[in-house]
């Protein structure tokens, strides 16, 4: 018998050498006088021993496992996984932007000042707001951040109101972050069509209403036509209008928020400004705001004195510093290469596709998938796997089969209100051959489903990995690599 891991997995070898380091010209210090000895490691740390090329091929090889919008189609709903045009990262590497510091005085950063000056003026006409930061470093951290500011916005008039309003499509971070900012959520249900029940709206809005928390397009891809009434009922009670600018890549150029009545406004630069998209960060959320809310941004604010940009933290109201520094200053770097790229034309032009291909993939899936909302969508539609779950297959399978073709699968199972939900983002940045080859694979599926389900039950079968207990991996996760947790063996 012979170890598996040792012929296969663990490749570390003694002696060998990866890298090669600069004698060290720190002076050496004794550990014992700097620190307690339980924090003092006592043996050699059991790091991997390879060469260099061993280093690469590893990491080149992991990269290779991995799915990303510069390898495949990756039409998640909601998420916008749209191309990050290399431009972008170029730019971000310019000397003048990656090699400051958020310490030297602003006289030194004149030019980095100005670009972020910029952006927010151009993220402001976009977005039709009257001010805006670019602090928060995440769409959640950037609805957080808006909801400080209407609490305290509320305070300063001597209120405390306590409830928010969230649509039963909502984002799922938007009643996380209500609650996490100290506010209570109520849940206004859709209507047939999927948009705001205007009645159901009527009997929760009150007094005691600090927002209500929607995006539109919302997250079926519907536009709310009627989102000037219910701008309308939120600000007669006192309330404010809060836009989760997740699904911007559907309007822009044609309108903004801020024509819609919403007072506040949070973007994903990811989505719709084509930052770098997961990994865990950096991200960024910049927030927009209508005049009255203006005295209660986060600080400090870039601004303009004459000729000369400064950081001024003079402002009472302020709800204070959310990000250290100011903000992914990196990411906001390539947002701005984005819109000057783009122009005005350009960025409407995004919206324009966006919402063409979307529509086009629908009408060419609807007949294979029931279609719970037949109007129009916008940048994005949901389908259900209802009549599939019928015959013993549900949208899980059906998003596992995906992968044997190459596919990341769609958003699956979300909104909440759409049973076996598919919801399906095809982005602007998507050829049409791409649209027509993903719609031959779904419409293959579908017919599996119904001829032979076994082979959807039972996908994946070309990935490296099979189909996993997705429970036991959420409540049991390995996070790191033991060796004796690798033990296998096989006949030699």
């Amino acid at each position: 018998m012979v170890e598996y891991s040792e012929l296969i997995f663990e490749v570390s070898r003694p002696g060998r050498v990866g890298a090669s380091l600069p004698a060290s010209d720190v002076e050496k210090v004794d550990l014992q006088e700097l620190l307690p000895k339980h924090l003092i490691r006592q043996d050699a740390a059991e790091l991997p021993e390879v060469s260099e090329l061993q280093l690469v091929r590893h990491y080149t090889a992991l990269s290779n496992k991995n799915h990303g919008v510069d390898n495949g189609f990756y039409p998640l709903g909601s998420c916008t996984m749209k191309y990050n045009p290399k431009i972008n990262e170029d730019v971000a590497r310019f000397d003048g932007f990656s090699r400051i510091h958020p310490y030297q005085p602003v006289e030194t950063v004149q030019g980095a000042l100005r670009l972020l000056y910029e952006l927010q003026e151009e993220l402001a006409v976009i977005t039709g707001m009257d001010a805006v930061t670019l602090q928060p470093s995440a769409g959640a951290q950037g609805e957080w951040t808006g909801l400080m500011m209407v609490k305290a916005y509320h305070e300063q008039k001597g209120e405390k109101r306590t409830k928010v309003l969230v649509p039963d499509s909502a984002h799922g971070t938007n009643p996380a972050s209500a609650t996490v900012a100290g506010f209570k959520t109520v849940t206004i249900p859709s209507n047939k069509d999927g948009l705001v029940d205007l009645e159901e709206l009527k009997k929760h809005v009150d007094g005691d209403t600090a927002a209500l928390m929607l995006t539109n397009p919302n997250t079926l891809g519907l536009f709310e036509k009627e989102i000037l009434d219910i701008a309308k009922i939120v600000h007669e009670a006192g309330g404010l209008l809060y836009y989760d600018g997740a699904n911007a890549n559907a309007i822009l150029g044609k309108t903004t928020p801020g024509k819609m009545g919403f007072d506040i406004v949070h973007l994903n630069l990811h989505k719709t400004f084509t930052t770098p998209h997961g990994g865990g960060g950096p991200g960024a959320g910049p927030v927009g705001v209508k005049k009255k809310l203006i005295p209660f941004l986060p600080v400090p604010r870039v601004d303009k004195d004459g000729d000369r940009y400064v950081l001024d933290t003079n402002q009472p109201l302020s709800i204070g510093r959310v990000k250290g520094y100011y903000g992914n200053f990196g990411i906001l770097v390539r947002a701005y290469t984005y819109i000057r790229t783009m122009g005005p034309e350009g960025l409407r032009q995004v919206s324009e596709s966006a919402v063409l291909h979307a529509n086009y993939l629908r009408k060419k899936l609807e007949p294979y998938f029931e279609a719970p909302y037949s109007q129009v969508c916008k940048h994005e539609f949901v389908l259900s796997g209802s009549k599939q779950k019928k015959l013993g297959v549900r949208t899980l399978d059906m998003a596992k089969r995906l992968l044997d073709f190459g596919y990341h699968p769609p958003t699956i199972y979300f909104p909440l209100n759409v049973e076996e939900c598919l919801m399906i983002e095809p982005t602007e940045t998507e050829s049409k051959e791409t649209l027509d080859a993903f719609a031959d694979v779904m419409i293959q599926i579908a017919k599996e489903v119904e001829e032979n389900p076994g082979v959807v039950l039972e996908a994946p079968h070309t990935t490296v990995i099979g189909r996993l207990d997705e429970v036991q991996a959420a409540r049991q996760p390995i996070l790191r690599y033991k060796k004796e947790e690798r033990k296998e063996t096989v006949k030699s």
